[in-house]
């Protein structure tokens, strides 16, 4: 083992076992802080991001004992998130609870059948100039209607959501953090939610068609003082490259792993390991959004992994973005399209991050401008070596030309390590299951 690797090895191991004494510590802000044993109780440490801003981010650690949840059931989990109105709550997800348990057919409505459907809407008979309608695609509307309600479940105000005991997870829900402040999900091995009823619509791409598909694995919307930690969001059993595909096209049933739209402000996303996925993270939806997004969707991003990921690690319009300390990794032979999408008014600031990128893969895809928004981008390698991503992104594509400084300084940030080290630390510690 060389020098290098001897000394991140070290460094992981040693990160390792700090988090794991029986003490633990927050590794934020300017010093460590005390935190309770029990995981469910934790909070965001001070000066950890922009989730600690203001009031901080304390989701249910103030619960009474009547407030208090294990749950093995998706009913039951649901249910406790219905129960007690605002009174803070923790909810201990113990081994895999499935919201789609009895599978795609049980939300079916009566008479839909998929064959019909694309009988009656193959391009050779319904063309692209116009959306699809008539009996099968209200029938496959009434299955998508009986699938939402199901799958998702609301999370209140004051709210932790964790995983206990080995290998907890949820399998085809869809947390919706809509409209409330203070929610903290932990330690959670998400499989993301399948739509079972993707809708065709052949006037996409360029009327060319598409399926297009609902549900996010995570959803923060309109919402406050939301940390999301050790989590792995991954498509699970259900890989893209193993879609069908009809009309020419994907039959796509995925949306996004983690989205924060929607005049949402002051997240943090740490330590968590995302995978084998598409369009994986939005932090605003729409460029129309400007009366709900400008001046929010205040996010940072720290020490988490990104594997097989596609594109949208993060996409961003109009926040104020620090992603820090990440380590992405793109393997030969993978579908790859970019990592950071900077949108409209974005300011993102990319710092201390490691990219692993496999032989022939250009570094200058790494950014992909769809507006015109300055970024910034210091202090990064690829495959260990210093790298400036803006230099190489406008060299290599000229054509969508980047301006570099966002025009703002983060200050609210965990120990930052040098990236060198980031890919040994953020390996060993990223994702469900490396919480003590």
């Amino acid at each position: 083992m060389n020098a290098q690797k001897y000394h991140d090895h070290v460094i992981a191991r040693a990160a390792l076992l700090i988090g794991c004494t029986a003490l633990v510590l927050s590794l934020s802000g300017t010093g460590a802080q005390a935190q309770p044993r029990d995981i469910a109780r934790q909070t965001l440490g001070a000066g950890d991001g922009w989730g600690s801003h203001g009031t901080g981010t304390t989701g249910g650690a103030s619960a009474d004992a009547q407030h208090v949840y294990t749950v093995t059931t998706w009913e039951q989990f649901r249910s406790a998130l219905k129960d007690g109105g605002t009174a803070p709550r923790i909810i201990k997800v113990k081994g895999v609870i499935d919201a789609v348990s009895q599978g795609c057919d049980a939300f079916a409505a009566e008479g839909y059948d998929f064959r019909k459907y694309l009988a009656a809407y193959d391009p050779a008979v319904w063309g692209h100039d116009k959306p699809v309608s008539g009996e099968q695609e209200d029938l496959r509307a009434a299955s998508a209607a009986a699938q939402d309600k199901t799958i998702k479940a609301s999370v209140p105000a004051n709210t932790t959501i964790v995983g206990v005991g080995k290998g907890s997870g949820i399998r085809g829900g869809s947390l919706q953090i809509k409209g409330v402040d203070n929610v903290i999900v932990r330690n959670l091995a998400f499989e993301a939610p399948i739509d079972c009823f993707p809708q065709w619509d052949p006037t996409d791409d360029n009327k060319t068609g598409a399926w297009n598909s609902e549900y996010d694995g995570i959803v923060v919307y309109g919402s406050t003082h939301v940390w999301v930690d050790h989590n792995t969001l991954t498509d699970g059993r259900y890989l893209d490259s193993a879609l069908p595909s009809y009309f020419g096209k994907t039959y796509q049933q995925h949306d996004g792993l983690l989205d924060v739209v929607r005049g949402s402000d002051h997240v943090t996303v740490s330590w968590n390991s995302f995978k084998d996925h598409d369009k994986t993270m939005l932090i605003g939806n729409s460029d129309s959004a400007t009366a709900d997004d400008t001046g929010k969707l205040k996010v940072t991003l720290h020490h988490n992994r990104f594997e097989g990921i596609v594109e949208r690690a993060p996409r961003v319009r109009f926040g104020q973005v620090d992603s820090y300390n990440n380590h992405f990794v793109v393997s030969k032979g993978q579908k790859w399209g970019y990592v950071y999408g900077i949108g409209k008014e974005s300011r993102l600031v990319a710092e201390h991050n490691a990219f692993t990128l496999a032989q022939g893969i250009s570094p200058a895809k790494i950014l992909k401008k769809w507006n015109e928004a300055p970024v910034t981008a210091a202090s990064n390698i690829v495959n260990g070596k210093a790298v400036d991503l803006i230099a190489v992104h406008n060299a290599e594509i000229p054509g969508e030309t980047l301006q570099s400084g966002a025009g703002w300084t983060p200050t609210l940030r965990a120990d930052v390590d040098p990236a060198k080290a980031v890919p040994g630390i953020v390996d060993a510690r990223a994702g469900a299951g490396r919480l003590c």
